[in-house]
């Protein structure tokens, strides 16, 4: 690795093998120059390039063009697929819910089943490797919490999944049943609990990027959300956040600056929970896009206005970039009086109209852009590599105001806490205290977390979705829920989801 930092480069070791394609000869092909499973795990550093390996999915919340953030925020009523024309593009049809098995991103299913069959073959080699046993329970308790949020993206995106927990031969993998949503969930609890139980508090500065107990315990929380368990919920999330407006007794604390969330540098900051590490040391280039081996972070090139050019002292000096993820103007108009807005939406359209910017229209263009992951070009990185794949900046999966808001809701939208965690959310914006109901949760939740990629998933969990998504062809009973990639379908027990055929 470059740094002492989980970089989530990607070993070219044997499991780097992905159970996201039933291609047999792809599976069966043997791949030269590489250690080989069976004589892989030899020690502690071969253990541990295993479990970077298994790190190194992470990198779907922001890498490469198949990522969940923008494609998230596209099926939103926050933000549009956008791009520089209609295209089958995945993002777009998911925006528009045209989205078939055809269409659908083989990716979001195979990349998380590549991770959970790195944490497999993790778990299933370690007892054999001659090391610390410390170690060696931290290396599982990473493994299996990685597994639990692998399964938990795919369990929210297509609900109807395979559950594997061991590695599988080439036969085997062509065999494997789906099993029910609740089935999944229990074994996600499963690893998280027995992960909990091993990881650190905290992380050294040489090892952020690493599960803690308190990411495992966040991340727990969520599930019980999601499982309606609010009571379970609760009290995780609860010893994560402490009291609110404080320092937790894992050192989270919110940031007195809504804006220093999205600086550059404020890495692995008192308010990050989980966050993806990015970083341009890999030098990207177009050849190995979207690969493990790709560190940058691509979300920042692809929602970045079209052929921008900068043309008065007002306009913020950023690269050009693709125009995807366009907001739409129902978003704009809820957050235009709220103090987050600066830092969340950069009002292209009133910049050109004052003669301060020029840019190209993209396709379903408002000329508001998410500001909060447009880099500056300072930010541009010069190195060897291709500089709109070198981006840098990270980003969070969940980070602490998010956990107050969904501790507010398991206490269900009342009472002196979830009174106190909801008015330290606005305190920190400048904004007073309001009598906290659920509505207003999902409100705060809004705006808070605005392009961040949670509100389809609040949207759908809350059963709002037909409601607030009708407008852009969301069908009830179908569109909660991804199809299933066609591919997977070939010559598998798989069958697709409801109303997909």
């Amino acid at each position: 690795m470059k740094t002492k930092k989980i970089n989530y480069l990607f070993f070219a070791i044997a499991i780097s093998m992905t159970l996201g394609s039933c291609d047999k000869d792809f599976i069966e092909l043997k791949p030269e120059g590489q250690f080989l499973t069976e004589n892989y795990y030899a020690d502690k550093d071969q253990a541990f390039a295993g479990l970077v390996a298994t790190y190194d999915v992470l990198r779907k919340n922001s890498g490469g063009f198949e990522n969940m953030i923008t494609m998230m925020n596209a099926g939103s009523d926050d933000f549009y697929g956008g791009g520089d024309g209609a295209t089958s593009d995945g993002i777009q049809v998911f925006s528009n819910y045209t989205i078939n098995p055809i269409t659908m991103p083989e990716s979001f299913w195979s990349d998380h089943y590549q991770g959970i069959f790195r944490a497999n073959v993790l778990i299933q080699k370690l007892p054999e490797v001659p090391m610390d046993d410390n170690l060696k329970a931290r290396f599982n308790a990473e493994a299996k919490a990685l597994r639990a949020l692998y399964y938990f993206n795919l369990v929210r995106m297509f609900k109807n999944i395979p559950l594997i927990t061991a590695p599988l031969t080439a036969t085997e993998i062509y065999n494997v049943p789906q099993v029910s949503s609740q089935t999944v969930y229990a074994q996600i609890e499963i690893d998280l609990l027995e992960a909990i139980n091993v990881l650190p508090s905290t992380v050294s500065s040489a090892e952020l990027g690493r599960f803690s107990k308190g990411a495992a315990q966040a991340l727990l929380g969520k599930v019980y959300l999601y499982e309606n368990k609010n009571a379970l919920a609760a009290a995780q999330f609860a010893d994560v956040n402490g009291i609110p407006g404080g320092t937790s007794q894992y050192g989270y604390h919110l940031l007195p600056a809504f804006s220093s969330l999205w600086i550059v540098a404020n890495k692995f900051n008192t308010e990050s929970i989980l966050e993806v590490n990015h970083s341009s040391l890999g030098d990207s280039y177009w050849g190995i896009w979207g690969s493990g081996a790709d560190e940058g972070n691509t979300m920042n090139q692809m929602i970045g206005p079209r052929n921008y050019v900068k043309t008065g002292a007002l306009a913020p000096n950023i690269p050009s970039g693709w125009s995807f993820n366009p907001m739409t103007v129902d978003l704009y108009n809820a957050i235009k009086l709220d103090p987050r807005f600066g830092a969340t939406v950069l009002d292209v359209k009133a910049l050109k109209l004052a003669g301060q910017c020029n840019y190209i229209p993209g396709y379903q263009d408002t000329g508001y852009f998410l500001n909060k992951f447009i880099p500056r070009q300072t930010d541009v990185y010069t190195g060897t590599g291709n500089s709109e794949l070198n981006f840098k900046q990270n980003t969070y999966i969940i980070r602490l105001a998010d956990t107050y808001l969904m501790e507010a809701e398991a206490l269900g939208g009342t009472g002196a806490r979830a009174q106190a965690l909801f008015d330290a959310v606005r305190a920190r914006v400048g904004l007073p205290s309001t009598t906290v109901t659920l509505a207003k949760i999902l409100d705060e939740r809004r705006l808070e977390l605005a392009g961040e990629g949670h509100r389809f998933f609040d949207l759908v969990r809350t059963g709002q979705a037909a409601s607030k998504l009708a407008v852009k062809g969301f069908v009830a009973g179908k569109n909660e829920i991804l199809p299933i990639p066609y591919r997977e379908l070939q010559n598998t027990l798989i069958v697709q989801n409801p109303n997909y055929n």
